[in-house]
């Protein structure tokens, strides 16, 4: 799963926030920084091209992540975490940033409670969220593929969890509970750009959660079919190009 989401995924849907949120990471000129939910690293290496003088600590709940993301940026320090229980001392870290994990957060007040802790006195933290599903074209695409190849039960995850926190009202309230002051929020929308639909299905379909779903569900390679079809005739054959739209926030502790 880790392999396909670094080959299909990351350089069409993630690299570019991952850009965005480094230039606003070496703004702050952090000398401590910690990362939480740093998948396959494609976040973790550009803030250590970036901030060459830092040491960057990179976390992620899966071990698997873990193990790819510290081959992919070895100038880092790898360690598996839960973001609600940090195995780090109170204000190790003058900047924490988390690149499309907050979602995943199974308490946001907990999570961004703790994050606080390990922050130094007006640490930062710096993270983004995906917008609505609408917002996001690719996967207006994928959750149209699903819904055709399972109409009775298809996968809910793509609404549910990454644009299950898509309301910036409520994040910044999540983040007003944990004792943060949120400095600045913003909407963002880069394009994505990929070789293909199949490409992008391939991605989706082995790279992601949505996997088990489709496996549960008894999908085979007529699902794989029945998504890329859906997916080419609302994106095109490709290369193929759509909006994504994000939030950006950012908080002083």
């Amino acid at each position: 799963m880790s392999a396909a989401y670094e080959q299909y995924l990351v350089p069409v849907v993630f690299r570019p926030f991952a850009e965005d949120l480094t230039e606003r990471a070496a703004a702050l000129r952090p000398r401590r920084v910690l990362e939480l939910a740093a998948g396959t690293g494609v976040l973790t290496s550009r803030l250590l091209a970036a901030l060459p003088s830092a040491a960057v600590t990179a976390t992620d709940l899966n071990e698997a992540m873990v193990a790819f993301g510290s081959a992919r940026a070895p100038g880092a320090e790898w360690r598996q975490a839960d973001a609600r229980r940090l195995p780090f001392p109170d204000g190790g870290f003058d900047l924490v940033v988390c690149q499309f994990g907050v979602m995943f957060f199974a308490d946001h007040v907990a999570a961004f409670t703790e994050v606080r802790r390990v922050l130094t006195p007006g640490g930062r933290f710096l993270f983004n969220t995906w917008g609505p599903l609408g917002t996001h074209a690719f996967e207006v695409a994928l959750q149209a593929g699903l819904e055709r190849a399972f109409p009775a039960d298809p996968p809910r995850f793509f609404p549910t969890v990454p644009h299950g926190y898509a309301d910036p009202a409520a994040v910044a309230a999540d983040l007003t509970a944990a004792g943060f002051t949120v400095e600045d929020e913003q909407e963002l929308t880069l394009r994505g750009r990929a070789a293909s639909t199949a490409d992008l299905a391939t991605g989706y379909l082995t790279g992601t959660p949505v996997r088990a779903a489709v496996e549960e569900r008894g999908g085979g390679p007529a699902v794989r079919a029945t998504v890329i079809e859906e997916m080419t005739a609302r994106l095109g054959p490709g290369p193929v190009t759509a909006p994504m739209t994000a939030y950006v926030f950012r908080a002083a502790a």
